[in-house]
C-alpha cells in the first residue's frame, strides 16, 4: 500500500467513542459538520493521511509553512467530555486505487484502534422540499443493530450506488470487520449547504446519542472560512471533477 498516515501527536488514535469522516462533496455537507466539531471544541491534529494519488497541491498552513496534500486526523473533545476522531480535508485521490488504498488504511486504522463506530458522511442532491437523511449499511449485523434501536435504514439508496473514497470506506468496512455507517443528508447542492449540515449534526445527537453540540453559527461560520479557502486554492468542484465524473446519483463524500 502506498498510503502513509505521519503521526503528529503519538503512534495511534486516542481512546474514541467514534470516527467521523467526510471530504468534499455535494453541499460539502459532511465536510461541514466535520470541520466545525474542530473549530467549535478543544481539538488537536494527531496525523495527516498522506498518498501520491492526491491532487499535487501543498498548501500554506496556518502556522505560516507549506505543508504536503493530506486528509487530517483530529481528535475532538466533545462537552461530555468523550472523545470523537475526524478524518476530513480539501481532497481525496484522484485515482480509483489511490481512493481503494486510503480506504483500506482508514478502515485498518479503525479496526487496530478498536472504534465503536465509523461514520461516512456525505450529500445527496434533491429537491428543495427534501431534507431526508439516509442511513446507509454494508453490513447485516450492523443494520440489525440499528434497527432495533428504531433507527430506518436504507434499502433503496443508493439506487445508483456511492462513488470515490464514501463508496468505498461503507462497502468495504465489512471486511475488516468495522462498524461502519453511511449518513447521507438531502441537499439542495448548493457549494455550502449550512442547513443540510445541521440537520445531520441533529440527527447524528438525536439518533445515535452522539452529543456533537453543533450551531447554526458555528456551522455557517465555518462555511465562510471554507469559502475563502476554495478562492484562493481553487473550486472544489473542480478538484472532484478530476478524480470522476459525477453520477447521477450524485452521491459524494
Amino acid at each position: 500500500m502506498r498510503t502513509q498516515i505521519h503521526w503528529l501527536i503519538g503512534d495511534k488514535l486516542p481512546a474514541h467513542t467514534a470516527i467521523l469522516e467526510a471530504v468534499p462533496g455535494v453541499g460539502n455537507v459532511g465536510k461541514l459538520v466535520v470541520d466545525a466539531l474542530v473549530t467549535k471544541h478543544p481539538s488537536r491534529t494527531i496525523g495527516w493521511i498522506l498518498h501520491p494519488d492526491f491532487p499535487p497541491h501543498a498548501t500554506l498552513s496556518k502556522d505560516g509553512l507549506v505543508a504536503p496534500p493530506r486528509l487530517e486526523i483530529h481528535s475532538v473533545l466533545l462537552p461530555d467530555g468523550c472523545t470523537v476522531i475526524t478524518i476530513g480535508g480539501d481532497l481525496q485521490p484522484m485515482t480509483a486505487a489511490g481512493q481503494f488504498e486510503v480506504a483500506d488504511t482508514i478502515l485498518k486504522l479503525a479496526k487496530v484502534s478498536k472504534s465503536p463506530q465509523v461514520l461516512i458522511l456525505a450529500g445527496l442532491a434533491a429537491g428543495t422540499e427534501d431534507r431526508g437523511i439516509h442511513v446507509i449499511c454494508a453490513d447485516e449485523k450492523v443494520r440489525k443493530n440499528l434497527e432495533s434501536n428504531d433507527i430506518l435504514v436504507s434499502r433503496t439508496q443508493p439506487e445508483a450506488g456511492m462513488i470515490g473514497l464514501a463508496g468505498l470506506l461503507i462497502s468495504l468496512s465489512p471486511l475488516h470487520e468495522v462498524p461502519a455507517v453511511a449518513l447521507v443528508a438531502e441537499t439542495i447542492g448548493a457549494s455550502m449547504d449550512v442547513l443540510a449540515a445541521d440537520r445531520l449534526a441533529n440527527w447524528i445527537e438525536e439518533g445515535l446519542n452522539l452529543p456533537l453540540d453543533l450551531d447554526l453559527d458555528t456551522t455557517e461560520e465555518t462555511a465562510k472560512k471554507l469559502l475563502a479557502s476554495m478562492e484562493i486554492s481553487g473550486s472544489i468542484e473542480d478538484t472532484l471533477a478530476d478524480v470522476e465524473h459525477i453520477s447521477e446519483s450524485n452521491f459524494y463524500a
